[in-house]
């Protein structure tokens, strides 16, 4: 585990997971696991020569059947992870295991039980139907023309494309080929499927029947490794998440018991507070930051045990309007500790010279 979570009082999670509680789970099956996989890349010649390290000793264990979230700034280290994974990387140190095969030793067992779902035009042949498309990828995981063909159909009626699976993939939208990219991931009937923001381009409707197929997929028994900037997809679909920055795990938990860590960070929102009011509010130890909000409301966050509790009983009896509490989203959470560095991007560099 990496300063960063240590700096937030964060831990990292291993093994298999209660969804009920979010809680570790020991010696439960695992779909996924890394232990201190890293992955450097060498740049420049000479003088000039440097490393760069992308992934720094990461530890981490998907229990089967699991939906589980890697979320992270541009640069953080998800696709690296996700190129190990899919045996299209590397590692430079440390092992990596997908459905218990070795990544680096077990190759083919690895793709024969991984199915991965790329955003943009990687993976798809625009002048092909979409029907065409599937079988396709049907044949490349070997199955018979039959097979191909009625897997194709299922596929299709699943996300919603059978209708225009004689068109041109040229013809679709973003979404469309997004949709199209899931069922092209699933040709091979997967253990293990990885997700690289699949629900970039999709129309809210699209989006929420994605989350729907998700759920019918985790009730298969498959295991889903899902990236993505998506807050509410995250908290929607995904049993766990882990947050990566910098080539680092900072914690691996449940979304809400990630909420709840943020040193017992909560949110009091107070319709009709006057100045005088939140100078006093201001004053109590605990108290962060103050925010007033395009609604009328002020937004209190406070970040110490007690802190929300007093300043409840500072504006009980002052003359304001309305009251509310709450444990902050997994967005604030995210933006807490990975902080202005979301939209960065990142390389930890060594020279070796």
């Amino acid at each position: 585990m990496g300063a960063a979570a240590e700096q937030h009082g964060l831990r990292s999670g291993s093994g298999g997971v209660d969804r009920a509680s979010g809680g570790v789970v020991v010696g439960s099956d695992l779909a996924i696991e890394t232990r201190g996989v890293s992955r450097e890349f060498r740049t420049g010649r000479g003088r000039r020569a440097a490393t760069v390290v992308a992934l720094g000793s990461v530890d981490l264990a998907v229990p089967t059947g699991e939906v589980h979230g890697l979320l992270g700034p541009n640069g953080a280290g998800k696709t690296t992870l996700c190129k190990v994974l899919s045996t299209v990387l590397l590692p430079t140190r440390g092992q990596a295991f997908v459905a218990g095969f070795d990544v680096v030793r077990q190759t083919d067992e690895v793709r024969r039980r991984m199915g991965i779902v790329l955003g943009g035009e990687r993976g798809l042949y625009n002048r092909l139907t979409a029907r065409r498309n599937l079988r396709y990828w049907g044949a490349l995981f070997r199955l018979s023309d039959r097979d191909a063909a009625r897997r194709a159909d299922e596929l299709l009626e699943r996300v919603g494309l059978y209708d225009r699976a004689e068109e041109r993939v040229e013809t679709f939208s973003r979404g469309m080929k997004q949709r199209l990219h899931l069922a092209r991931g699933l040709i091979g009937d997967p253990q293990v499927l990885l997700l690289d923001e699949p629900t970039t381009g999709m129309d809210p409707v699209a989006a929420r029947d994605f989350r729907t197929l998700v759920g019918e997929l985790r009730g298969e028994g498959r295991t889903i490794l899902l990236t993505t900037h998506d807050m509410v997809e995250a908290e929607h679909v995904c049993d766990r998440v882990t947050l990566i920055d910098r080539g680092e795990l900072i914690a691996t938990e449940a979304p809400r018991t990630l909420a709840s860590w943020i040193s017992r960070f909560e949110r009091v929102d107070v319709d009709g507070a006057d100045d005088r009011l939140l100078a006093e509010v201001a004053a109590i130890a605990g108290v962060g930051r103050i925010e007033h909000r395009e609604d009328g409301s002020t937004r209190i966050e406070t970040t110490q045990d007690g802190a929300a509790a007093a300043v409840l009983r500072l504006i009980v009896d002052a003359d304001v309007t309305g009251v509310r509490t709450s444990l902050p989203s997994l967005e604030e959470v995210y933006l807490h500790i990975v902080g202005d560095r979301a939209m960065d991007v990142h390389r930890t560099i060594r020279d070796d010279t």
